[in-house]
């Protein structure tokens, strides 16, 4: 097995990081199919069984929402096997941390599966799980993005203030997702048709409220981005920059069309899709700003 993962670490890291992004989607998936009772208790899926039973009222509910139950089984293999990979063939403690994080991530992610349905998907905890998952994407897409790196001192490629203000960036994109899971948690959407459990705020006000926050973080966006073009800086950080502007754009436009036609569940799972992806832009942003001596590591 050591010698398996010797060979394929790279692509364990980079599985990783797509199967943290998946989960999103597939627990979008759940929530807008009003499937997250379809498996009515935890952790069994119905009183005296771990799977789903036909005679479940719930009907193919409970097959979308154990389905994604097995999902976690897959990402605790896979975060078991990256924190090997990190471990043995790739032994720096930023990593070694950003590994052990991403499978303890999972782990509790597990419990607050639970607790969500125990609490029969009460808004505060189906929130609590995606901004979870949220960070536990970017935890694997900074292994995946600094999977080279050594455990030297990181050299900054830009300014300090230019540093600032993208960590400032990254600030209020966080705030720009802990909004939008309210918006979600005001709107039509709450996981389960039979009992619909909701915030109460007005969703038109909270809606423009999470609107304001994305105009502030396209600012940020470009001031950062405008910067690194005109710093010293290689050509490979504006790039990043760059990507993560594109993303921002593209998720507004999405989330702009999805408010004025009345939420499609097709554009809010792409929407959902697209912060995992604006959290992975980010964070190689973040990482293109400074550089770490590279080791010499297995290639897959």
């Amino acid at each position: 097995m050591s010698t398996l993962i010797s060979r394929n670490h790279h692509r364990i890291l980079f599985a990783n990081l797509v199967a943290q992004v998946g989960i999103i989607v597939s627990g979008g998936l759940v929530r807008l199919t009003g499937s997250g009772l379809g498996c009515p208790t935890w952790p069994e899926c119905v009183p005296g069984s771990f799977t789903p039973v036909k005679e479940q009222a719930e009907g193919y509910h409970r097959l979308i929402e154990y389905g994604n139950r097995t999902l976690t089984s897959v990402l605790t293999v896979i975060a078991i096997l990256a924190v090997v990979a990190v471990w043995r063939y790739a032994p720096v403690r930023r990593l070694k941390n950003a590994a052990a994080t991403v499978l303890g991530g999972v782990i509790f992610q597990a419990a607050l599966g639970g607790v969500t349905v125990l609490t029969e998907l009460h808004p505060v905890t189906v929130a609590a799980h995606f901004l979870v998952s949220a960070g536990l994407v970017a935890a694997a897409a900074y292994l995946w993005f600094a999977r080279n790196e050594s455990d030297g001192v990181p050299t900054p490629l830009v300014p300090e203030l230019i540093q600032r203000i993208a960590w400032l960036t990254c600030g209020v994109g966080a705030i720009v997702l802990v909004l939008g899971t309210v918006v979600t948690g005001s709107g039509p959407h709450s996981g389960d048709a039979d009992a619909p459990a909701r915030f109460g705020f007005d969703p038109r006000t909270i809606s423009w409220l999470h609107a304001d926050a994305v105009m502030l973080f396209i600012g940020l966006v470009v001031a950062v981005w405008l910067a690194t073009r005109l710093s010293p800086a290689p050509p490979s950080v504006s790039q990043a920059w760059r990507v993560v502007l594109l993303v921002t754009l593209a998720q507004g436009l999405i989330g702009y069309v999805q408010y004025l036609t009345d939420l499609p569940e097709v554009l809010v799972l792409t929407h959902m899709l697209g912060a995992a992806a604006l959290v992975v832009a980010l964070t190689n942003g973040l990482v293109s700003l400074r550089t770490v001596a590279s080791r010499g590591v297995a290639q897959e």
